[in-house]
């Protein structure tokens, strides 16, 4: 299907941050865009802001003049919604309530020419919902803008139960013709982005109501080893407690109270107590004048150990334990492979061996149950990482029947690699991994569920919140049985609901000895 044509009319209804960046992309793109709001002068005002970022682009040399005085000429001030019926799409990015929404859609009908495209541009609303009462609601498609628009890529195109798919794929086309990533989701609670985001935040929230520790050092985590641009506690502080609580709320109840998505009660006490975040002055962490972002907690420098070993059949994922034993190798340690002893069969082998340590990359079970179950006291877990031989810091949790000496032997090796050390409390699934492993379980059930496809997950999570890699691309890289294992054991341990397998999983984990049980070729 084709992109509307750039000499189509584009209606913009709604002139705040997120109408004005939408009427800033189609103009960019070149369609004449029309900007209606409500409020006396907001519209005049939004283009007047838009021309002074073109400006700006201009002055910074990306943007020529001559294409920002004609992007700025394309935009005008509508008086009234009439002016929009010479619109072939009409995109409403208004206050998140379904029955104004119902009703500007209904004045439109009386407006709009019968096959101009309307558009939602709602984050949380049912599509369906949305057209149920439309004489055509065929024509109306959800087409979801991530703020700020100029900049952000992804576009999640929704469609309510009687969306036209000619509508959508039009909508798919456009959005690809004005520079984004569009991909194509079910109308259904928190679509793709704000459904499948929620294990990120969830997670970290039980992480630190269980004190496995504190903010500053899980966010740090988060990034110096799983790679995400921001910590999950900074990010909830930046979009505000007040906006990420109720998200979850709308989520949770509109799953009819599915554990998976349950609030954290730790958040509702931010929101109770007005610690909404940046806006508010504090969250998890103060701002303003003469407040700083504490610092992660990392362990004491501690000796080179004089040998490190790995198991030949070590239990984990093999491409993890080889790109950590580069590293080893890298900075001169000389890494022997150790062979299974007579009789270990009945014992897992760990990654790695150190000063009687025995290290093991995390499965989702706490180190002190290992340790319990392998027999072997001085156990020590080191998490996920997003790549090995680039992260900056390893966290580490310890048995708690571990030695010191063991404990601080495993600490040195990982410092001497390079890596800054955190440590947490002993906890199951640990940090990047658990988070991980959660993401993929909800991309997987999300396109189980026919909600989108494997390709749309990944680049949703990518382009929509800027993840290091989508959730089942990542479940390929440390493989499907790790993800599974991990939640399994999750589950084992919590005695809960929440962290129920998949069962796209469960039938990919089920395909791994034939094709591999990947999600992508």
């Amino acid at each position: 299907m084709a992109a509307l044509s750039s000499s189509s009319v584009v209606a913009v209804i709604g002139s705040g941050a997120m109408g004005a960046g939408i009427a800033q992309t189609a103009a960019s793109a070149g369609h004449p865009v029309v900007l209606f709001d409500t409020r006396e002068g907001a519209a005049a005002k939004a283009i007047a802001d838009i021309q002074k970022v073109y400006a700006r682009l201009v002055e910074k040399g990306r943007m020529a003049a001559i294409d920002a005085e004609a992007a700025g000429s394309r935009m005008r001030v509508a008086n009234s919604l009439a002016e929009a019926k010479e619109a072939a799409l009409v995109v409403e990015a208004i206050v998140e309530n379904l029955e104004v929404k119902r009703g500007l859609f209904a004045d439109l009908e009386a407006i709009v020419a019968d096959d101009c495209i309307l558009a939602t541009n709602t984050s949380s609303i049912s599509v369906t919902a949305i057209g149920a009462r439309l004489r055509r609601p065929e024509r109306l498609v959800g087409m979801h803008f991530f703020n700020p628009v100029p900049l952000m890529a992804l576009v999640e195109v929704i469609s309510g139960l009687a969306t036209d798919e000619k509508v959508a794929d039009t909508v798919y086309a456009t959005a690809i013709a004005w520079g984004k990533s569009p991909v194509h989701a079910k109308s259904t609670p928190g679509f793709i982005v704000n459904r499948v985001a929620r294990p990120f935040y969830a997670e970290a929230l039980r992480l630190l109501s269980e004190q496995a520790a504190d903010a500053a050092t899980l966010d740090a985590i988060m990034r110096d080893a799983g790679g995400f641009r921001m910590g999950p506690f900074e990010l909830m502080d930046l979009i505000g407690h007040d906006v990420n609580f109720s998200v979850t709320q709308s989520v949770h109840q509109a799953y009819f109270g599915d554990p998976r998505f349950t609030p954290s009660v730790l958040q509702q006490e931010m929101v109770n107590a007005g610690f909404f975040g940046r806006k508010s002055g504090r969250g998890f962490y103060q701002y303003g004048e003469g407040h700083s972002v504490p610092a992660a907690r990392s362990e004491q420098a501690q000796h080179k150990p004089s040998t490190v070993s790995v198991s030949s059949e070590p239990g984990v994922t093999h491409a993890v334990i080889n790109q950590v034993e580069a590293r080893l190798k890298a900075i001169g340690f000389n890494v022997e492979h150790r062979k299974p002893l007579p009789g270990a069969g009945q014992h897992e082998a760990p990654a790695f061996h150190c000063h009687g340590a025995a290290i093991f990359l995390t499965d989702g079970r706490t180190a002190t149950a290992r340790a319990g179950a392998n027999h072997h006291a001085d156990t020590v877990l080191f998490d996920l990482a997003f790549d090995y031989a680039k992260a900056t810091r390893i966290c580490l949790a310890r048995a708690d029947q571990c030695s010191d000496s063991a404990y601080d032997a495993v600490v040195g090796l990982f410092q001497t690699a390079g890596f800054t050390v955190s440590r947490i409390d002993d906890v199951p699934g640990m940090v990047v991994m658990r988070t991980v492993a959660m993401l993929a379980n909800e991309a997987a059930d999300a396109v189980n569920t026919g909600v989108c496809s494997a390709a749309a997950v990944d680049v949703a999570m990518q382009k929509g919140v800027n993840y290091p890699r989508g959730p089942l691309a990542w479940t390929d890289a440390i493989g499907v049985a790790q993800v599974v294992a991990v939640l399994s054991n999750l589950a084992a341990s919590y005695g809960e609901d929440r962290y129920r397998v998949s069962p796209l999983l469960r039938r990919k984990l089920a395909a791994a000895a034939a094709n591999g049980g990947r999600f992508h070729a």
